[in-house]
């Protein structure tokens, strides 16, 4: 007999810069779907608007510190506990103003904001890539880094660390690609194919969609 769809092990998503916009959203919509979601932020769970996955499945830490995101990475593994992990969204970014919110360019960008801005938005994806790689390997998981048009032309709110961090994030997105890619099928193509069909594709609209595995990015 068929095996029932409720019977299926639940899917993982680890979600970083969950407490608020596009995170908190992802949260929710992941969470609705049934999806175990583990979420992560320097912030507290938010008691204020909290998700299904609760405080138990929340993690407070500081990306921009090395050493707190490496014991990230640990207690994650300690949390999946063996199991697989399906999904990680690389979504936690920031983006520091000069008083009265004015953009920060690159004269007046200090080097510590550099480096920190650099940590969170960079060097933290690639991290928390690398020190999963064995737990999305086993789901044949995937990740998604967040980049922004600012990584690509000037914006007038993004500072220059900002804006240079999205630009190399979406650089290293491609030698991700290539180096956690694989072969697929057909049917991993078909299934993109109804995606595009689908309601949940509405947003998308004249773009070009790499269907390869990381073959050629």
């Amino acid at each position: 007999m068929p095996t029932s769809q409720t019977n299926q092990p639940r899917r993982t998503l680890l979600l970083t810069g969950a407490s608020r916009g596009i995170g908190h959203a992802t949260v929710k919509r992941f969470s609705a779907a049934g999806w175990r979601v583990i979420t992560c932020s320097r912030h507290p769970f938010p008691e204020n608007c909290p998700w299904d996955a609760g405080p138990e499945d929340h993690i407070q830490v500081d990306l921009a510190n090395e050493e707190n995101t490496f014991a990230a990475i640990e207690e994650i593994k300690r949390r999946l506990d063996g199991h697989e992990l399906h999904a990680l969204v690389n979504n936690a970014a920031i983006s520091p103003k000069a008083d009265g919110g004015k953009r920060l360019g690159s004269i007046d960008t200090t080097m510590d904001v550099w480096k920190r801005v650099f940590s969170v938005n960079f060097f933290a994806p690639i991290m928390l890539a690398r020190g999963l790689v064995n737990e999305l390997e086993a789901a044949k998981g995937s990740v998604v880094n967040v980049t922004s048009i600012a990584g690509s032309r000037v914006h007038p709110f993004a500072g220059a660390a900002y804006a240079t961090s999205k630009a190399a994030l979406a650089s290293l997105t491609r030698e991700m690609a290539s180096d956690f890619g694989r072969l697929g099928t057909t049917a991993e193509v078909a299934d993109t194919i109804y995606f595009l069909c689908s309601t949940q594709a509405s947003y998308v609209t004249g773009a070009e969609i790499h269907i390869n595995g990381g073959q050629h990015v």
